[in-house]
């Protein structure tokens, strides 16, 4: 069966192949929407294609940023549990060396 094919199921994807797109005839002559030209669509396209191959790049890098940032923070909640502990054990070495001091005035 040789069916011609359609806008959603074309006979080729290639756009060299396809016939190229003219106006209706139900359309005026001097109507606002001018032919389509296949110059102007295969350079989009060929824009597209790079777009769509650095769209992996771009991911990876963001990607990166995003674990670079984690990891950042990630880094500095370590660094103030850390600093937390040691303020906690400075302060019970100061009270001990206060219970000490005030042991020593006593006697």
């Amino acid at each position: 069966m040789n069916a011609i094919g359609t806008i959603d199921r074309p006979v080729t994807h290639d756009p060299q192949k396809q016939a190229p797109m003219t106006s209706s005839t139900s359309e005026p002559q001097g109507s606002a929407t001018p032919a389509v030209t296949t110059i102007g669509a295969n350079a989009s396209r060929q824009n597209r294609t790079r777009e769509m191959q650095l769209i992996p790049e771009a991911l990876a890098r963001a990607h990166m940023h995003e674990r670079l940032r984690e990891v950042d923070a990630e880094r500095q909640a370590v660094r103030l549990v850390a600093a937390r502990r040691m303020q906690r054990r400075a302060e019970r070495v100061s009270m001990r060396a206060r219970r000490a001091l005030a042991m020593a005035v006593m006697h």
